[in-house]
């Protein structure tokens, strides 16, 4: 399975996942049509992202004007095994020769203050934007002095300078990246699994509204980019026509503090008595009643469309509830699942660390209850 290789990816510092350039324009058009100014005279900054592969850079260079940047700030972590091989920006595009000018050994800065027509031809295009960095004008190209880390001085001095950090960051370190991230008190849009939503460094930001899901993944698996190296041993991958290796990966979400329209929309909700009838789960139709928890003092849903309406009390829901989660309809209690067992203000009967039904710990469950008006 994909999510295998995923598993595997993590264990053996595997990180260079590449993010899909339709993936990144579904999610940003959709805060940019919830707030059209969202990045209006904003920085923002792609510290996990060579522009030569990354379409993190390839999209807000390419809509820079649109959205009205005030500027783009993106930081290499190390020469990356596809150099020149997905955004081409001096390389493979048709409309450039092939080029030998990008330094090869060191991590690399660009910022991109403006962009405009270069060459005359009326259109604005990567081809411009590489000319702009080859003359220097009002933009800059060059060599970090360190590898690109983003826990490095100079990777922090650039992050203390943006609005905005808009990424695909290793998931190895996702847990310490966003901690940085939150320390430096930054607005975000990064990918990353869905399993992060457990992390304790992770879970608290989402209970305390500080952080939720993006807009435009909700369900089923995304293809990555890998490099030629990259070990797949399994079903989800293919090799396109130009040779270039991807991945299929099960579980990934956006994760932001951004507002987008999606998390104010209410989720639609049957009555205890309607779900117990019209259910299309077996595992709730025709039942008499919702099952309870053996130590605690809440109701197990197993599925998100069968939250009842009319239950005032602690519902256990799957993690895949904050696809739907609103908060000005529901209230996050707390966690099971992982690591974390803790329940925060759900008396236990028994005091076992986790939620047991008939007997057995049940793990991956949310604990809401409906927000009291």
């Amino acid at each position: 399975m994909a999510t295998n290789n995923l598993t595997n990816a993590r264990m053996a510092k595997k990180d260079e996942f590449y993010t899909q350039y339709v993936d990144i324009q579904k999610e940003i058009e959709a805060y940019l049509e919830y707030n059209p100014d969202v990045f209006r005279g904003k920085v923002v900054y792609c510290n996990c992202d060579d522009p030569f592969e990354s379409n993190f850079f390839r999209y807000f260079v390419l809509n820079f004007n649109k959205i009205g940047l005030k500027k783009l700030i993106t930081t290499s972590y190390k020469p990356s095994p596809i150099a020149n091989t997905q955004l081409s920006l001096f390389g493979d595009d048709k409309t450039l020769p092939k080029s030998k000018g990008r330094p090869k050994i060191n991590a690399n800065k660009f910022i991109i203050n403006e962009v405009h027509d270069m060459n005359g031809d009326g259109e604005f295009n990567l081809k411009d934007v590489a000319l702009q960095l080859k003359e220097n004008k009002h933009n800059e190209w060059t060599p970090l002095e360190g590898d690109g880390d983003f826990r490095s001085d100079e990777c922090i001095n650039l992050l203390k300078q943006s609005d905005i950090v808009v990424t695909n960051p290793p998931f190895s370190l996702f847990r310490e990246y966003i901690k940085q991230l939150f320390d430096y008190s930054k607005n975000i849009v990064i990918i990353g699994n869905m399993n992060a939503i457990t992390y304790k460094e992770i879970f608290p930001k989402i209970k305390e509204n500080k952080l939720w899901l993006g807009p435009s993944i909700t369900s089923g698996d995304r293809e990555f980019q890998v490099p030629d190296s990259y070990p797949i041993a399994a079903a989800g991958w293919r090799v396109d026509d130009r040779g270039r290796k991807f991945l299929r990966i099960k579980g990934v979400r956006w994760f932001t503090n951004l507002d987008h329209g999606r998390r104010h929309q209410p989720l639609r909700t049957m009555t205890m008595k309607e779900n117990l009838k019209f259910s299309k789960h077996k595992g709730i139709k025709d039942k008499k009643k919702y099952d309870k928890y053996d130590n605690y003092d809440a109701i197990e849903v197993p599925f998100t469309d069968a939250i009842p309406s009319d239950y005032g009390g602690v519902m256990g829901v799957p993690i895949s509830f904050l696809d739907k989660y609103s908060p000005e309809q529901f209230e996050i209690i707390g966690l099971a699942a992982g690591n974390i067992r803790g329940l925060a203000g759900i008396p236990s009967k028994t005091g076992k660390d986790g939620p047991y039904m008939n007997g057995k710990l049940k793990y991956g469950r949310i604990f809401i209850r409906h927000k009291r008006k």
